[in-house]
């Protein structure tokens, strides 16, 4: 049995759309045919048809994605169901159900229909691949093969979780750096293209030499004024020279590295990576998850490349018979404490136990990291504004200053 999308005419001649399930798409519009509608269109939900149709599944990638939100809150749903003894399909047409989101509704029938014809949870999830990443779908198979599903989408939720957790805060926090940046530029613009053309205008007719400041100041209003179009083309062919480059991978590679030779940069891209693949790491290894596949898996939640070959290359070595630690230390891409945590972890039969430590290290580590920046970047903004406002003012005042002088 599969899910399909469908649009329809009702009873009163409303058009409406939703879902529903049949065995084929002749036995779904049957269905709907039953209810007394006349079906317009009956299309199966699948990754193709994801791709190929504009409906709510469709968000940027075939077959669409998750957000971390909905992600987190469909896992909490289905761990809390199926740990209250709930038939699994029952568990997915709950959680179907109780979804505002159309998006969401759609994914979980299609993958309860998947269930129903025999397959195992983490087949239907596969379907999926934009909205259940990799690591979810081998956890959730180490869940079932194990007999502890309930307990690994606990696991996961919390991942979940506490990742968009993170992420809406340093989102929120940004939010004022943000504006006021934008204000900031704006404001001065606004004065070098308006407010300083203005005043320039009284000193035209007067014969005395004018402050250096004011000159320059006089001059980089009029290049703005005269030059914007050019230096528009020109910020606009940066910004999407530099955008396209991002999306080849050597680019990419070069970029990534670069970022990791930037102190404080490097300290930040390297410890949330790394955060993120102890946590991941130590999930799959709690799974069960063999441990090759575990850190095959874990190498794609890296965002930065040069960290991501690093730890394929560790890979290799450990296939070979290496130890985890020493393989991850041999890029030097990692920071000492979690080579030191893994490598006791291996020692002493707890490397779940030293990777979740490394992770809740990394992560408390960039936390006030980003906490300190953030706290340090408001004031430094409201400073660097007004030093600017300040020397446009100077610039003005100045001569008026001068004349007054003069008229003395």
């Amino acid at each position: 049995m599969g899910a399909f999308e469908y649009t329809i005419i009702d009873e009163r001649g409303r058009e409406k759309k939703g879902t529903i399930e049949g065995d084929t798409a002749k036995h779904a519009r049957q269905k709907l045919r039953e209810k007394g509608w006349s079906p317009i269109s009956v299309q199966e939900i699948t990754e193709k048809s994801g791709s190929s149709n504009k409906s709510a599944l469709s968000l940027g990638k075939p077959g669409g994605s998750l957000s971390t939100k909905d992600l987190a809150l469909v896992t909490r749903q289905l761990a809390t169901l199926i740990k209250a003894a709930l038939p699994l399909e029952e568990a997915l047409k709950t959680a179907a159900q109780q979804s505002e989101k159309p998006k969401i509704k759609r994914i979980l029938i299609s993958v309860r229909s998947k269930v129903m014809e025999g397959h195992p949870l983490a087949d239907g999830f596969a379907e999926f691949p934009s909205a259940f990443p990799d690591l979810y779908v081998a956890t959730v198979r180490a869940g079932e093969q194990t007999g502890h599903l309930d307990t690994i989408l606990e696991r996961l939720a919390d991942y979940t979780e506490v990742r968009q957790e993170m992420q809406q805060k340093v989102t929120t926090a940004l939010i004022y750096p943000i504006a006021l940046s934008v204000i900031a530029i704006l404001v001065v613009v606004g004065l070098l293209t308006y407010v300083v053309p203005q005043i320039v205008e009284v000193f035209e007719n007067q014969s005395q030499e004018l402050p250096t400041i004011t000159v320059a100041m006089i001059a980089l209003s009029d290049f703005i004024r005269e030059q914007w179009l050019i230096l528009l083309l020109g910020f606009s062919t940066i910004f999407f020279g530099f955008s396209f480059g991002m999306r080849k991978e050597k680019f990419r590679y070069a970029v990534h590295k670069i970022f990791l030779k930037i102190p404080l940069i490097k300290k930040i891209v390297r410890g949330m990576n790394t955060g993120r693949f102890a946590r991941t790491f130590s999930i799959l290894t709690g799974s069960g998850v063999p441990i090759l596949e575990g850190l095959k898996i874990s190498s794609r939640v890296i965002s930065n490349l040069p960290m991501r070959a690093a730890v394929t290359e560790a890979t290799s070595m450990i296939r070979e018979g290496a130890g985890i630690g020493r393989s991850l230390e041999q890029s030097k891409q990692f920071p000492p404490i979690t080579i030191n945590l893994i490598s006791s972890g291996e020692s002493s039969g707890k490397l779940e136990e030293m990777l979740d430590r490394a992770a809740i290290n990394q992560e408390r580590e960039i936390k006030g990291l980003i906490d300190t920046l953030l706290a340090l970047l408001e004031p430094l903004l409201i400073v660097s504004m007004g030093g600017v406002v300040m020397l446009i003012v100077m610039a003005v005042l100045l001569p008026i200053f001068e004349m007054n002088q003069m008229a003395g």
